[in-house]
């Protein structure tokens, strides 16, 4: 039983730690019928119903299916540098940062190391966790505190894009940049094994979907309707992928919600939060990304702010930094560990020295933007 526990502590510390901070707060307010009103229902039925969308259009290939047709047009090794940068980068604004990272980082060490090019794992590695952070951020399904600020504040598209188009663009240019030296413009032939599409019929059904989930999330469609849909459409087309798709991250928003709820109700709390919020939402968001990642962060100051602007910007470039900034970055990180060739401490000496200059660019850039 003890061994059990530990394996869950470790495979779900972020649910975990978000139950814990959960029943402090209980014992700070006793639960009421002000709890019911914590739970934003809309947005746990919205990321229910994109994460099961996800999952059926990448059960049926089209990642790989897009992979092989970019990779097998590479002219050289600087283009092949760019493109496994700039994949995720893109990708990761329709099928969030995790699944973006879950899908390209192990193909990327697997061709790599086909190519006998070792020493570009890491610079690669990092540079696609941050391109599939940075890129998450320009749509609002692209990450789950996009959705849920979206949906908190109410914000209509125009609001939104134009508030994160900017930093997105710089974003582009310099992880392109950054990617182009990484691998040598010559390279052994590639030897791609070909990617076909699974199912083309389940693929349009999802990729329809996707586009119903977009209506809901811009307040076209009832988000009742589309949770409907998706999960009588699951349960029809792909019953397993409803057993696979990651509850727990429902589970730790809930928690969060709860903690936000509470502590809001806590007159010192929220004195004090309200305090550093007056002063800098946007450094405050950052900084609190940096120790309880930035989906938590979004969740808990929303409550004590309506400046949704700053905290928009500053939890999503606040996913630079620490490797639990983001919790996405954990993703790769475990999957670079696994690889037979891991370097730890280089791997995060990299890690820490990239995103901290990407957060310290990306933030003096927000400032002027505000």
């Amino acid at each position: 039983m003890g061994e059990r526990i530990r394996s869950f502590f470790r495979q779900e510390t972020v649910l975990c730690v978000a139950g814990i901070c959960a029943l402090i707060t209980v014992l700070l307010v006793p639960p009421d019928g002000a709890y019911w009103g914590y739970i934003d229902l809309r947005v746990l039925c919205l990321l229910l119903s994109l994460m099961a969308v996800v999952a059926g259009v990448k059960e049926a290939g089209l990642f790989r299916w897009l992979t092989y047709q970019l990779l097998s047009r590479m002219p050289n090794g600087r283009a092949l540098s760019v493109t496994l940068v700039l994949l995720p980068f893109f990708c990761s604004m329709l099928v969030t940062n995790d699944v973006a990272l879950l899908v390209f980082v192990p193909f990327t060490l697997a061709l790599l190391g086909q190519l006998g090019a070792a020493s570009a794992v890491i610079p690669i590695l990092v540079l696609q966790t941050i391109g599939a952070n940075l890129g998450s951020m320009a749509t609002p399904v692209g990450n789950p505190q996009n959705l849920f600020l979206y949906a908190n504040y109410r914000l209509q598209a125009g609001e939104f894009f134009s508030a994160i188009l900017p930093l997105t663009a710089v974003s582009l240019m310099v992880l392109a940049a950054a990617a182009v030296p990484v691998l040598p413009k010559k390279l052994p032939e590639l030897e791609l094994k070909e990617e076909k599409i699974h199912s083309p019929r389940k693929l349009g059904a999802y990729l329809g979907l996707f586009l119903l989930c977009l209506l809901t999330v811009f307040r076209i469609v009832p988000y009742w309707i589309t949770t409907a849909l998706v999960l009588i459409a699951m349960t029809w087309m792909d019953r397993k992928l409803l057993g696979e798709l990651d509850v727990s991250l429902l589970a730790t928003f809930v928690c969060f919600f709860v903690v936000s709820g509470n502590l809001g109700r806590v007159e010192a709390v929220r004195t004090c939060l309200q305090g550093l919020l007056e002063r800098s939402t946007l450094l405050t968001s950052a900084a609190a990304s940096q120790i309880i990642s930035n989906v938590p962060a979004a969740v808990l100051l929303s409550a004590f702010t309506e400046q949704w602007k700053p905290l928009l910007l500053g939890v999503n470039v606040g996913g630079l930094g620490t490797p639990i900034a983001s919790l996405a970055s954990l993703i790769t990180l475990k999957l670079y560990l696994r690889w037979p060739g891991a370097n730890a401490l280089r791997y995060l000496g990299v890690f820490t020295l990239e995103n901290v200059l990407g957060l310290a660019v990306l933030l003096g850039l927000s400032m002027a933007l505000l």
